[in-house]
């Protein structure tokens, strides 16, 4: 490919800059009218206005075929910024790609209106304009589905932290209610979460009530085992309570022993037997006559 190739396309937009952006926001403005509460027309325009201000110059120097050179690393920056601000704010992959692909229909009129006597040069320019915004605009949609992927991880995350609270029961008794299956990553963050609180609160007793979760088999069982011996090197002694009927016949059957364990079939049973370890007693009022 000739060096005059990525110069025409540069010349065009050099010389149509201004009428090239006002199309190009119509473009946009038009593909994105149901989301105008996510961006302000001005905002839009200031991005459009500032990756022209790149792209411009990246096509007088650089390859249009390869993006990864250094003269569209600008671009390729602001763009990625723009389609992680997007990803986060809820736009979805079409809408961010649009940023780009939509500026193809001012940048072809302008080019069919300087080239429209030669039509292979104008098919030639228009392939290159192709190639080189489809590129950007894939490039878009990669940063985007990389940075959904982060926020689903970190959500997924915070849930984790959120549905493995540690409770205060007492002064020196604390209580980790679980709710739901658990796997490997959910008990990592559990036992985290319980030694941390260990350490903060100074609490010797520690309960890990499993009334929530619907099942305990083999790899759950090694899970809370984990935990419990995780519990002990910090000094605390760990109390399962919520052992169901149910549960228990299914232990049985697996031949899962938690061995010198404490287990519980209540939490209300696990905190009377955690008062009584910490030489606390707990009695009814009397009853008026």
């Amino acid at each position: 490919m000739t060096t005059t190739t990525p110069n025409r396309i540069a010349d065009v937009l050099t010389r149509h800059e201004q009428p090239i952006l006002e199309d190009w926001l119509r473009e946009q403005l038009a593909a994105l009218s149901a989301r105008q509460d996510l961006i302000s027309e001005a905002d839009l325009r200031r991005q459009s206005t500032e990756f022209l201000a790149l792209f411009t110059p990246a096509c007088r120097m650089g390859n249009l075929t390869d993006i990864t050179t250094p003269e569209w690393k600008p671009g390729c920056d602001f763009l990625g910024d723009v389609s992680r601000s997007r990803a986060i704010q809820g736009f979805s992959p079409s809408e961010t790609a649009t940023f780009v692909f939509s500026l193809k229909q001012p940048l072809f009129t302008r080019l069919r209106q300087e080239l429209g006597t030669d039509a292979t040069a104008l098919a030639e320019e228009m392939w290159s304009a192709t190639v080189l915004l489809d590129k950007l605009g894939l490039y878009t949609t990669e940063v985007y589905q990389k940075t959904r992927e982060e926020v689903i991880k970190r959500q997924q995350t915070d849930m984790l932290e959120l549905s493995t609270p540690v409770v205060k029961l007492w002064d020196g008794i604390i209580a980790l209610p679980l709710i739901g299956t658990l796997d490997s990553g959910r008990t990592n963050v559990m036992m985290n979460t319980l030694l941390q609180n260990i350490v903060a609160t100074g609490s010797s007793i520690a309960i890990v009530d499993i009334t929530g979760v619907p099942t305990v088999d083999t790899l759950v069982a090694q899970y809370l085992l984990k935990t419990v011996y995780a519990a002990r090197l910090m000094g605390a002694e760990c109390i399962i309570s919520g052992i169901r009927p149910q549960i228990a016949q299914t232990m049985v059957h697996l031949g899962v022993e938690f061995g010198n364990v404490v287990t519980k079939s209540t939490l209300a049973d696990a905190l009377s037997y955690a008062f009584r370890q910490i030489g606390c007693t707990v009695t009814k009022p009397a009853q008026r006559a």
